[in-house]
Order: structure tokens, then C-alpha cells, then sequence
């Protein structure tokens, strides 16, 4: 029974059953069983033939798929050769469009719009392109693929408003056809609607675009693709983007170094520190030789120092790269290059030396804003110009009329790092150490911002009492204005060095650890010495570097206190045995308040292996501290 049923249906609709033809057949094009569904008139492509059926139960049917690319028409030639948008409308009138070709028609019009410049307002208005809309309106389900993702962006561009019927009915049909697109089409709508979502309906058909990408993900070839997606849309799905990943480790040798960078941008905006995909760039960046743009290689070191991700080589092709270049660059790019290599606690001297004199060369140019980060990002690593008396003195003459306003934070930034530099004005502390500046610090401090700032204003007033009594005469913080140094776990170097200490001295009262002192510095340990080098009890003796202090006998005669301070891994340049500048200021510091520095490198702690040999090293390390100040 149902088979005759199926029989007489065949019969009846089998000869004018008709579909679009399958995109192997014809690029772009897509099979729309949905305007079937509703009763569209579909343009005969292709033919479906269902074979005759057997006798009886059982029923075998063959499908033969006979396709033919449609005929290139006059139409086609006169659309590719308008070259203009007055042309391009003239055609409505004189000639009647299919679906396809005013799709074709409405791209070509967004092409031109964009290369001249012009607005889309005035193209939408006209009585002939809306004449045009109708005609999309009632054969959208006719339109390929590829020039229906093409004709989505081009009514954006020229301004098409959201409500537009025409852009619903576009909108729709790609939603409804998003299975069948080809992935290349599927990753050009990614990359430019995730611009234009703003309804419901737009979020809905961009989260089912990251949904299919999700699935579909093994489909990419190529290695731009994989770079633009992740710049583009990965930051909208984590599962995305850990597949492009993927990707990007599989395809990174064939990587060019613009698509290198598009990755490694992607990767810095959404703070991913992938290490492999960044070493398996880093590798192939390396091995290829290329002509590098300095708006690439600028890019490029911002990324890494954004992912705080190392890579020696790489730095110093960067370096090498962009020194006969920096004459060329502009400010802000010369502020990037320094902001990013101090945050990699990379200095490169020429390339430093040639940032200064642009700035010196350039100084008109410069910003304010500029003029603060070079400064912050030359006291991060403790960099001191070739010419730099010359060098702050025009800087500094630039940016004191500017001062007063300057943010607070951006204000205290730059003196703490003029500190660091000893290049510190009378007027720059004033600004920061006047009360209605600390005032804010004082009391409830609960962000770390908030406790990091306080920190830095402790800093300045220990620099303007301790480095510039000759020529600052005042204000400072309150004598009970305490610093609140963030506490934090002792390492494996402070833990050991206490220890061995201990033994050295013989009893715990005769060591601290640790000390935090009212410079707003924290010594990792703290030895009190007489006359003839013997420990004494440091909780009998007034510190008048404590905020509140145990004892009240006064030192005796020739007492030394030595403070030993233990210098880790980040304490350091890269590949370098110099401090940082904080750390400097802090050695500095230190020393004016009347301490023998006593320091403990990780680099030559972690050569002692035995007990004995750490006793052995810390003595001597003590006793040149007290031969050297005896010498003076």
C-alpha cells in the first residue's frame, strides 16, 4: 500500500521536482529545500530523475544529479565593467534582474562606495536601488553562497538600518543556510559580522557562526585563515580558540611573518601565554628571512612583552631589525618599543641610545603621556641615556607645565621612577608629598593598587630624606605614616638564608627576619655587630628603622648593622647580572640609612651545595661588607 502511494507521488511531482545544483557542481551555490518547503519558484538548474520502481515491497530508487553552470549573460559583462554608482543604477531600470545578479550588483556597488569614499546614505535612498531590494526580496533563496555573504556585508557597509526587511531576509537566509556553507565563507562571515551584532537575532545567528567554527574547526587549510580567526572572533569562544590554537601549532611553519603577527596580537589581547604555539612561532619567525615592516616588528614586541614570554633570539632580531629603522618610527611606536622591552626586562644599549636621540630630535612631537612611559620604562631597567643630563633636562622642562594635570597615579609613576634615576625635581616632590596627595593613601587601604601606590609614596619620602637633603627642604609623609609592604611567602633562597644565618650567629635573637622598615623596603634579614664582629641581641638595641621598636639602649660604640638582601630571578635584567632600577633605588636607600648591604644572588646561592659551604660563603660575604667600610 505505501508503496503505490510513494509510486503515484513520484509520478506526479517527479518531473518538476527541481533543486539548485550541489556545490561541487557550481561554486557557491546552495540547495534550498526551505523555499521548497514554502512554495518558492526555484530557477531550473538542475533535473532530479527517480528511477522506476520494482515490482512489489520492495522499492530501489536512484537519484542522477545532471548539472549546467548557468549561461554568462550580457547582464553579468555590463555589472563587472560600470565603473561607477550612477552606472551601476542605470542598469535597474534598462534590465530585469534575477536574485543572483542583484546580489552580484549590490556588492559591486559597496566596492565602489569604498574605494571612493563614499556614503551609503544616498545610495539607499534611491527609487532605483530600493526597486532593486524588491527584487532580492523575492529571490533570495536564488542566490549563491559566496555572493550572499558578500551581499550581508555590503548592505552593511552601506548603512543598511537593522530593520530593513531586506537585511532580515538576508540575515535569515544565511542563518538557515549555515550548515552549507563552505568553511572560507563561513570565516569571512565570522570576521566581519562580529562587528554588527546588536539585536537578539544578530546575537543568535553569530552564536551559531562560533558554533559551527567550533565543529568544523579541522576543516582549515590555510595558515591566514587560522591567524584571522583567532584576531577576529576567538576571543568570543574559549573552545574556539583553544582548536585555532591547535591549528596554528599544526600549520605554524607555513606561517608568513604578517600572520605571525595577527597570531601573536590575538594571543596578547586575551593574555593566552599558549608556550608552544609561541615557541613553535618563535622558531619558524626565526628561520625565515624576510623583509620586516616596523609596524610588524613593533607589534610584535608588544605582544611578548604583553605575554611576558622570553625569547632572546627573537629580541634581538627585533633589535637589529628596528635600529636603522628608528628614525622613521613615530612616537607612540617609540613609546611602545620601550614600554614593551622593559616589561621584558630586555635592554638593548644601541637601541636605547638611538630612542633617546629620537626623542631629543623629536621632542615636539612627543606627547606628555609619551614622555611618562620612556621615562617609567627607562627606570625599569635602571637606564641611564649617554646623554642624560641633556636628555632630562628638555624632557623635564616639557613636562613641568603639564604636572599639575597629570592623574595621581600617573603623577606619582613618574616621580617614583625619577627617583629611581636620582633625576628628581624640589616641585616633583612637593606635588606628590603634600598632604592632600597622601591624604587619600591614609586609612582603609584595600585594593592592591591602593597598598602598590602607597608603597611608591613611602619610596619617594625615604628618596627625598635620605638622596635630597641638599636641595629639599619639605613636605614629607607623617613620621606614623606606616608602609604597608605586601607580605608575601619567604622563597626557598630567603628560607635558606635564614637558616644558615641563624647558625652563624648562634641564637635567633641575634637575627630578624624578616624586617620591614619604615623606608618602605624589607630586608630578608638583619645582623647586629659590635665593635670586634660579634653578633649582638637586636631586641636590646633602639631601630630607629622599625616602626615600633623593642629595645631602648642606644648602639655601642662601632656597632654595624648589616641587612642582607636576597636577589631572585626577577629581580634581574634578562641575561643580564644587573638589577633592576626599584631594586638599585632600594640597595641605595639602604646604604644612606646607615646598613652594610649584605647581597645574595640566586646565581651563586644555588652553587652551594652543603651546609658548610653556605656558612662559609655568607661569612666571607660578611666579612668584606665590614673589611670595606673600615677601609673608608
Amino acid at each position: 500500500m505505501a508503496s503505490r502511494v510513494v509510486r503515484r507521488a513520484v509520478r506526479l511531482i517527479g518531473a518538476s521536482f527541481v533543486v539548485a545544483p550541489v556545490s561541487s557542481a557550481v561554486p557557491g551555490s546552495a540547495v534550498n529545500w526551505r523555499g521548497l518547503k514554502q512554495g518558492y519558484s526555484l530557477s531550473p538548474i538542475a533535473r532530479l530523475h527517480v528511477s522506476s520502481f520494482h515490482h512489489g515491497d520492495r522499492i530501489l530508487a536512484e537519484e542522477q544529479v545532471i548539472s549546467r553552470v548557468p549561461e554568462r549573460t550580457e547582464l553579468d559583462g555590463l555589472i563587472e565593467s560600470a565603473d561607477s554608482v550612477e552606472n551601476l543604477l542605470h542598469l535597474i531600470n534598462d534590465h530585469s534582474f534575477k536574485g543572483n545578479q542583484a546580489a552580484v550588483l549590490v556588492n559591486h556597488l559597496s566596492r565602489i562606495a569604498a574605494d571612493r569614499k563614499m556614503e551609503g546614505g544616498s545610495i539607499l535612498q534611491d527609487n532605483r536601488f530600493q526597486k532593486l531590494q524588491s527584487t532580492l526580496e523575492d529571490e533570495i533563496s536564488t542566490v549563491w553562497n559566496g555572493n550572499l555573504v558578500s551581499l550581508l556585508r555590503s548592505l552593511y557597509y552601506l548603512g543598511q538600518n537593522d530593520r530593513n526587511k531586506t537585511l532580515r531576509l538576508v540575515e535569515n537566509e544565511v542563518h538557515w543556510r549555515l550548515r552549507r556553507l563552505g568553511f572560507k565563507h563561513l570565516a569571512t562571515l565570522a570576521e566581519f559580522y562580529v562587528t554588527c551584532v546588536r539585536t537578539a537575532g544578530q546575537k543568535a545567528l553569530m552564536d551559531d557562526i562560533i558554533k559551527n567554527l567550533e565543529l568544523r574547526w579541522t576543516e582549515i587549510e590555510d595558515a591566514k585563515l587560522v591567524a584571522t580567526l583567532m584576531l577576529k572572533v576567538g576571543h568570543l569562544s574559549t573552545t574556539l580558540m583553544d582548536r585555532l590554537e591547535d591549528k596554528g601549532l599544526e600549520l605554524a611553519e607555513h606561517f608568513t611573518p604578517e600572520d605571525t603577527r595577527k597570531m601573536a596580537l590575538a594571543l596578547a589581547q586575551q593574555n593566552r601565554r599558549s608556550i608552544p604555539l609561541l615557541r613553535a612561532l618563535s622558531y619558524h619567525l626565526m628561520q625565515k628571512h624576510f623583509d620586516f615592516r616596523s609596524s610588524l616588528l613593533v607589534d610584535l614586541a608588544f605582544a611578548y612583552g604583553k605575554l611576558n614570554f622570553h625569547q632572546t633570539q627573537v629580541f634581538q632580531k627585533l633589535a637589529a631589525e628596528l635600529l636603522p629603522r628608528v628614525p622613521e618610527l613615530s612616537p607612540g611606536d617609540v613609546m611602545r618599543c620601550t614600554k614593551s622591552f622593559s616589561y621584558l626586562k630586555w635592554l638593548n644599549l644601541p637601541l636605547f641610545e638611538a630612542f633617546t636621540q629620537h626623542v631629543m630630535d623629536n621632542l615636539e612631537k612627543y606627547s606628555p603621556l609619551h614622555l611618562c612611559n620612556i621615562i617609567m620604562a627607562f627606570a625599569r631597567l635602571n637606564y641611564h641615556p649617554a646623554k642624560g643630563d641633556s636628555f632630562f633636562t628638555v624632557v623635564l622642562e616639557k613636562l613641568e607645565c603639564v604636572l599639575a594635570d597629570f592623574d595621581r597615579f600617573l603623577l606619582i609613576d613618574l616621580v617614583w621612577s625619577l627617583c629611581i634615576l636620582q633625576q628628581v625635581k624640589t616641585s616633583h616632590l612637593q606635588k606628590v608629598l603634600e598632604p592632600v596627595m597622601y591624604s587619600a593613601f591614609v586609612g582603609g587601604i584595600k585594593s592592591q593598587k591602593m597598598q602598590n601606590y602607597h608603597l611608591k609614596l613611602v619610596h619617594i619620602n625615604t628618596a627625598a630624606m635620605l638622596e635630597c637633603t641638599d636641595f629639599y627642604k619639605g613636605p614629607f609623609l607623617p613620621s606614623e605614616h606606616p608602609s604597608h609592604y605586601v607580605e608575601k611567602k619567604p622563597t626557598i633562597l630567603q628560607t635558606g638564608l635564614q637558616e644558615v644565618l641563624v647558625t652563624i650567629v648562634g641564637d635567633s635573637n641575634n637575627c630578624r627576619s624578616p624586617v620591614n622598615t619604615i623606608y618602605g623596603w624589607l630586608l630578608d634579614s638583619e645582623v647586629l655587630l659590635d665593635s670586634d664582629n660579634k653578633p649582638l641581641p637586636l631586641n636590646e638595641f633602639v631601630a630607629p628603622h622599625v616602626l615600633h621598636s623593642e629595645g631602648i639602649k642606644p648602639l655601642p660604640q662601632g656597632a654595624r648593622r648589616l641587612a642582607f638582601l636576597c636577589w631572585e630571578f626577577p629581580s634581574y635584567c634578562s641575561r643580564s647580572k644587573d638589577l633592576l632600577g626599584r631594586f638599585v633605588m632600594a640597595r641605595r636607600h639602604l646604604q644612606a640609612a646607615g646598613f652594610l648591604i649584605v647581597d645574595v644572588p640566586y646565581f651563586e646561592w644555588l652553587e652551594l651545595k652543603s651546609e658548610w659551604q653556605k656558612v662559609a660563603y655568607l661569612k666571607d660575604k660578611m666579612g668584606k661588607v665590614v673589611a670595606e667600610d673600615m677601609a673608608r
